[in-house]
């Protein structure tokens, strides 16, 4: 059975904008895909995390710092493909990287997961961008609007590096957008679209 690794932050986790719970697994994007992606012959393995950064040390700690937690999941299991799905909290006011600092961090994480897989196909998701209201939200606390204006910045810096690491681009900006609530997280609709086009990318090849 071929391996999928699903590598996430908040929203391949599920985190639900309306009530902060966890969407199950029939309605977040990666418990969908896990679903039916066993249909092809696919195990999926869903590692998602709250408030995950890609490059920037996380004061959570090694679990949700992508650099540091990756290789752990690529030890002792070789994935056919992997998805990375991580980047935008980067982008908090706590971190006040510049574009410039993104493009370089996420050049080293994506390095680093190529390294360590290096016969694995890397899909990598870049993410919708924050949306304003954000800033009349439970994570105006998080994220600034330099983080927003930067998130509109970052697409062609993940597009760049995809090229350059011979890996897989998926824009999420052309699928779904972030929910109305807090700018950040997707609906459940949002999360389902998006795993019918990740079933379409890594099982039907369309």
């Amino acid at each position: 059975m071929k391996k999928i690794l699903c590598f996430g932050d908040s929203n391949t986790f599920g985190f639900n904008p309306h009530n902060g719970s966890r969407y199950d697994e029939t309605s977040r994007w990666s418990g969908i895909v896990k679903q039916k992606a066993a249909d092809f012959g696919y195990e999926i393995t869903e590692a998602g995390a709250n408030n995950r950064t890609a490059f920037c040390n996380n004061p959570a700690g090694s679990l949700y710092t992508g650099y540091k937690i990756l290789p752990e999941y690529l030890k002792n299991k070789q994935f056919d493909k992997i998805i990375l799905a991580v980047g935008i909290n980067d982008l908090q006011k706590i971190y006040n990287i510049t574009t410039d600092e993104f493009e370089q961090g996420m050049k080293y994480f994506v390095s680093l997961a190529r390294q360590k897989a290096p016969e694995s196909q890397i899909i990598m998701f870049s993410p919708s961008h924050i949306r304003s209201n954000i800033l009349n939200s439970n994570f105006r606390f998080l994220f600034d609007e330099n983080s927003v204006e930067k998130s509109k910045q970052i697409t062609p810096v993940y597009k760049k590096i995809a090229k350059e690491f011979k890996c897989e681009f998926f824009d999420l900006n052309y699928l779904v957008k972030t929910s109305d609530i807090d700018g950040l997280h997707y609906e459940i609709e949002e999360h389902k679209t998006i795993a019918e086009n990740v079933i379409k990318l890594i099982c039907l090849n369309v």
